[in-house]
């Protein structure tokens, strides 16, 4: 696996535009008419499908040469993932309970077992300012059941397989617009979500199996400026086309998200040129790159467009703030610039307190 290190360099730059596009999107609420919170949890969910597919390819083999069972790669992969994610995010769910967080409260058991996506499904609700979990609960959910069915499927299967994740993902997406199920449904479940994950996947087939055909699509303009114009295209049509729920934002949605993300990140994997390489491989993108699952975790809790009440401690400081440079409330560019401070602020502390101490415990358990 080391091998390949040198090619993913530009990856934590691009968690860093993915998780900011979510706290804009967040941030701005009606103000921004694009849907880039969903693009930013759509390129998330199209790069863990190509790291974890990655992994779990090259653990097998490692098994197979070292003539030993899937069950070490099962445990290892299980414990450093938990290692990554579950700490600071279990901290961040009993302090957030303990101080009374209506949400957490109302759902605490369901933040706790990683299905907030199913609760929004049963409830046809979001959960306030804690209702960007869901995606953590999908990742999760995904977390469970691939594993097992990667290292335990011959390798002679895993092409089929990636493309079969991805057509039932469509597929369950048409039958659910045909049965007319609420929008929430095809929005939050794991199983809808699968082609994004499936695209990441073949990535990780095609640079392990095929790395010539890899480099040869992914370093062409073509697939990445096709993609991009197909995007726009079905941009404009989900937006324009009535009524507002249509085959555009409940079926292709997602696929067609997933198809540019997926040149993105496999042009980011060959490494952007400038000025792109810059901007993603800078020292300040590289670092909030590191820290973009604080930057996820807390973003909303610091503000949310839609759920933040006027008496929240962090409008209250900026109202304070506000009454005494009152040039701030000259543009919104000043309130997101604070927002924004708030939540690397947290996202840091997160990191070097808790997320990379933890982090490092993984060295102890290697594939």
């Amino acid at each position: 696996m080391s091998n390949h290190k040198q090619y993913l360099v530009q990856l934590d730059g691009l968690r860093f535009i993915a998780v900011t596009l979510v706290m804009i999107d967040h941030w701005l609420g009606e103000a921004n008419v694009l849907p880039l919170g969903y693009f930013g949890v759509n390129l998330f969910f199209v790069l863990s499908g190509f790291l974890i597919t990655r992994i779990l390819i090259h653990s097998k083999q490692r098994d197979t040469e070292l003539g030993r069972s899937h069950g070490h790669s099962l445990k290892v992969f299980f414990i450093r993932r938990n290692l990554r994610i579950w700490p600071v995010y279990y901290l961040t769910i009993g302090v957030l309970a303990l101080l009374n967080f209506q949400s957490v409260r109302m759902a605490f058991w369901w933040f706790v077992t990683y299905t907030t996506n199913i609760w929004i499904v049963l409830h046809q609700t979001w959960l306030g300012a804690t209702d960007h979990l869901w995606s953590l609960a999908v990742e999760e959910q995904y977390y469970i059941f691939f594993p097992f069915l990667l290292l335990f499927t011959p390798e002679r299967y895993f092409l089929r397989m990636l493309w079969s994740l991805i057509a039932l993902s469509v597929l369950i997406r048409v039958a659910l617009f045909i049965a007319h199920a609420p929008y929430m449904v095809q929005f939050v479940l794991m199983p809808t979500c699968l082609d994004a994950f499936g695209m990441g996947g073949l990535m990780a087939w095609l640079i392990i199996y095929r790395r010539n055909v890899f480099d040869k699509l992914f370093s062409s303009n073509g697939l990445l400026l096709g993609s991009m114009l197909a995007y726009i295209v079905h941009l404009y049509f989900m937006i324009t086309v009535e009524p507002s729920r249509n085959v555009f934002t409940d079926v292709t949605d997602r696929f067609v998200t997933s198809v540019f993300c997926t040149a993105i990140i496999g042009r980011a994997v060959l490494g952007f040129g400038q000025p792109l390489k810059w901007l993603l491989e800078n020292e300040i993108a590289k670092y909030l790159g590191q820290i973009s699952y604080g930057l996820y975790l807390f973003h909303n809790i610091v503000f949310n467009y839609y759920h933040t009440q006027p008496t929240f401690i962090t409008l209250r400081i900026w109202r304070k703030v506000v009454s005494i440079l009152p040039f701030l409330q000259t543009t919104p560019v000043f309130q997101l610039a604070y927002f924004f401070a708030l939540t690397v602020a947290m996202a840091a502390l997160s990191w070097h307190l808790i997320e990379k101490p933890v982090n490092s415990l993984k060295d102890r358990f290697s594939y």
